[in-house]
This record gives structure tokens, C-alpha cells and sequence, in this order.
């Protein structure tokens, strides 16, 4: 091959040159006017935490020590309820206890929190974990039908997250972008800095590496949202400058989902799925997330119906929802696309992503609002511009791997485990084998918020596959 075999054709030359000018339609000659920042988000790119705060609020004021020495004693005594057999009187009798404590607690007033978003993260955080750890600490006989939250967590919890503007139960903000500490707070704000889990259920490394390697996909994603700040503030997409500059972009966030893909594998050296799936698992689940989960009644609340309670989940991690938002995936099958979706497709939860938004603490949702709303989507950019297509479509492809891989690591830990007869240790023989018949009973292998899984994720995959711009 000569050297100049390398080169690309006139014609392909020209085409390029011409797309670019078409290019314009898309941008705007000037540069934005006034725009909100991303930390009018609660969006943090400087201290390069993301979605995370700078640092989280280790305890509440002393006015609201009896929720934290709850939290506290609850991480000391309690277990899984359902693991909880008729001979175990001391576990059944301290967990009686705790939770007549709780019953007996006056409902305090949150008055004192309204101004600060610290305090209130933090309200969230331990009030649903004590409510997390209030149901499931029960043992199955207690729970048949439905579960009374008593008025002591349930009211302060339904007005925080009325303040936040988010879910009143245990979310992915509360068990990972809240649950680290610094471990030396003189240094940086880096993942080798932080200790992660700082509450846990199962008091299990296994339970702490999981909410370890969530927080780093979460860390990796403070570069994307960079990038996609980089983007948004071109003064415009049409010139050749500016599309060499979005190349780049485009190839560097190809390159972040990569890592992320990486971490996301890694935790299968970290995670036993046995014990996260008998013995962590099972706390996350929220208000009648599964056929065999019961009601949950908040006292003195409104309708449970009327309120999201399925639980912490992955598909609640608002740098995810930015990279699909940016990348414009259509995970509603409300655009024509190709290859058409599938019967299998259809059959998913199509508004599952959407309604995960409702999970997440409200100026976070109005980022990705923000970022849905840009007056130059770069899909649109790209099938204008061939000479963006092709790092736009390698970001696609890097997203469909990513979910790739997620199916797989579903498939290990939650879809093959509730198939399995290995008996996980610290898990009753009987327990689990109870727990085993009650999954055979449902069928389908489901997710915290109560989905079909496998086919949720393969719909997800799907939909992300199908954004990827096809040759005319």
C-alpha cells in the first residue's frame, strides 16, 4: 500500500465539507445566552463528584439522635426476617424490641432540616433505611397482606422526600451517591479516599464492595457529564473546528463507558452472588415488588398506591440516564427505528426508565430535563454530518456492550442464584429452602422494582442498539 492510499478521496473530502455546512441548521451562530450551571443541579464537575455531594452529612442533629441510634442498633441486632426460624427466640425477641421502639418514638419535626440539603439527604437516608430495615427484619408470618410503616418514620420520610422531590423509600441516591465517607478528610475526594457503605444491612464486605463498585461507575460518569458540558457550550457545531472537537468528544466518552464496563465486570472478584443474592438482596426490595412481597401502608399517609416504593435500583443512576439522554436511546419505542423492535421488545416495561427518574432527588431530574431539551441533540448532528457519524455510532456500540455485559452480571447474580440449590452460608437450611420454593412459585426472575429482568435488559439493549445511525 502506497502512502497515499492512506489519504481519503476528493470526493469523500467534499461530501464532508458539505455535510458540515448542512451542519448549521443544527447550531446556533452565537454562543448560548444565559444558561444554569450544573450546579444549579446539584451537579458537582469541579470537585469532580458528580452526582455524589462533596461530602455527605455523617449524623443528624442531636434533636434527631433517637433515628440514628435506631439506624445504629438496627445494624447491631437485626436480620432478614424471612431467615428468622421458630426457634431462633433471640433474634424474634430483638427484633421485637427494635421495632417497638420505633412504634413508640414520637413523630419529630423535620422543621429544623427544611433549609439545609444536607440534613435532608441525610433524613432520607436513615429514615429509609430504617423503614427498610422495619419491614424486612420481619418474619413472614407478621408480614401477610400488608406491613403498617409506623407514623414515627413514615410522616418525617413522605415531607423530606416531598422537600427532595423524590421517592419515600430506600433509592439508589441513599445507598450510594450518600453512603460513603472520607477516610482522610485533609485529601481529595477520590475513590481510593472514600469508604463506601457506610450503612449496610447485611454488615457483609460483599454488601460494601457492591455499593463500592455502583459509586465508582458513578465517579467515572463526573467525566462524561464534563464532555457533555464541553459539548453544550460550542458556540456552535458548524464549522470544521468545532466537528473535530465533537469527535473527540464523542471518542473520549466511547472511551469512559469502556472503563465503566470494566468496573462493572470486576465486581464479580468482589461480590459472592450467592450471599448477595440471599443475604443483601432481599433488603432492597421495596412496596410489593414481587408477587409474594406484601403492601406496604404508610400510618397517617396517603394511598401507597398513589407513591413509588419499589426500591433501590440501577436504573435509578442519573449518569446513566444523562449517557442515554445525550445519546438520544429510545427506550420508549416511540420513534421509527431499525431494525423494528421485537415481540419480546414490546412485551418490556417500556416505561420502566422513565419512571426510575421519579426515584432520583429532584434538581437531578431537572438536569436531565435540561439535557433532554438542548437545541442541538448530537444524533441529529450526527445523521447530518457524516463526519460524526461514525464516533457517534462507536458511542452506541460502547453503551449496547455495556448492557452487554450487564446482562450477563443479571444473569450471574440475581437470574441463575434464583434458580440455584446451593445452600449460601449464614442462610438457614430452611430459610432458604422456603425462600427457593416462594421464587419457583413466581416464575420469571424479577428486579427490585418488581420487572421481568431478562427481558427488561435485552428490551434496554435493544432500544440502545437501535439509536446507532445506519448507512443511507
Amino acid at each position: 500500500m502506497y502512502p497515499i492510499d492512506l489519504l481519503q478521496s476528493p470526493f469523500y473530502l467534499f461530501n464532508n465539507v458539505v455535510s458540515v455546512l448542512n451542519s448549521a441548521l443544527l447550531s446556533r451562530k452565537v454562543a448560548p445566552g444565559a444558561q444554569p450551571t450544573l450546579a444549579d443541579f446539584d451537579v458537582n464537575i469541579q470537585t469532580n463528584t458528580g452526582f455524589l455531594p462533596e461530602r455527605p452529612l455523617p449524623r443528624l442533629p442531636e434533636a434527631y439522635s433517637s433515628w440514628e441510634n435506631a439506624l445504629t442498633r438496627a445494624q447491631e441486632v437485626l436480620i432478614l426476617g424471612e431467615n428468622i426460624m421458630e426457634e431462633d427466640t433471640q433474634s424474634r425477641a430483638d427484633g421485637e424490641l427494635w421495632r417497638l421502639r420505633i412504634r413508640e418514638l414520637p413523630v419529630i419535626s423535620i422543621n429544623d432540616l427544611n433549609t439545609d440539603k444536607q440534613l435532608l439527604r441525610r433524613a432520607h437516608k436513615v429514615l429509609a433505611f430504617l423503614v427498610h430495615f422495619y419491614v424486612h427484619s420481619m418474619p413472614p408470618d407478621q408480614t401477610a397482606g400488608s406491613v403498617i410503616i409506623p407514623r414515627s418514620l413514615a410522616t418525617p420520610l413522605l415531607q423530606v422526600s416531598a422537600i427532595l422531590r423524590m421517592a419515600p423509600v430506600l433509592t439508589f441516591a441513599d445507598t450510594v451517591l450518600w453512603n460513603w465517607d472520607l477516610i482522610n478528610p485533609e485529601l481529595p475526594v477520590t475513590p481510593e479516599n472514600m469508604r463506601f457503605g457506610v450503612e449496610l444491612f447485611s454488615g457483609t464486605e460483599d454488601e460494601r464492595n457492591f455499593w463500592f463498585g455502583n459509586a465508582r461507575v458513578e465517579m467515572l460518569g463526573v467525566e462524561i457529564l464534563q464532555l457533555f458540558n464541553e459539548y453544550h457550550s460550542l458556540p456552535n457545531v458548524s464549522d470544521f473546528a468545532s466537528v473535530c472537537k465533537i469527535n473527540r468528544l464523542l471518542t473520549r466518552i466511547s472511551a469512559v463507558v469502556r472503563r465503566i464496563e470494566e468496573v462493572m465486570a470486576s465486581m464479580r472478584e468482589l461480590v459472592d452472588p450467592s450471599i448477595f443474592f440471599w443475604q443483601v438482596r432481599p433488603w432492597f426490595n421495596g412496596s410489593a415488588s414481587g408477587p409474594s412481597k406484601p403492601s406496604w401502608v404508610f400510618e397517617d399517609g396517603p394511598d401507597s398506591s398513589t407513591l413509588d416504593l419499589s426500591g433501590p435500583s440501577a436504573g435509578q443512576s442519573s449518569v446513566m440516564h444523562a449517557l442515554d439522554i445525550f445519546l438520544d436511546i429510545d427506550f420508549k419505542l416511540q420513534q421509527r427505528r431499525c431494525p423494528a423492535p421485537s415481540d419480546a421488545n414490546k412485551r418490556a416495561d417500556v416505561g420502566f426508565m422513565e419512571r426510575m427518574r421519579r426515584y432520583m432527588p429532584g434538581l437531578h431530574r431537572d438536569y436531565l430535563s435540561y439535557l433532554a431539551n438542548t437545541s442541538r441533540p448530537v444524533r441529529e448532528l450526527a445523521k447530518s454530518t457524516p463526519a460524526v457519524k461514525e464516533a457517534y455510532n462507536a458511542a452506541v456500540s460502547a453503551v449496547r456492550k455495556l448492557r452487554d455485559s450487564h446482562i450477563r452480571i443479571a444473569c450471574l447474580y440475581v437470574v441463575s442464584m434464583s434458580r440455584s440449590t446451593a445452600i449460601p452460608a449464614g442462610c438457614p437450611v430452611f430459610a432458604m429452602m422456603r425462600r427457593m420454593e416462594r421464587q419457583q412459585n413466581q416464575g420469571r426472575s424479577t428486579g427490585t422494582g418488581g420487572n421481568e429482568l431478562s427481558l427488561l435488559l435485552k428490551s434496554n439493549r435493544d432500544a440502545t442498539a437501535r439509536a446507532a445511525i445506519k448507512s443511507s
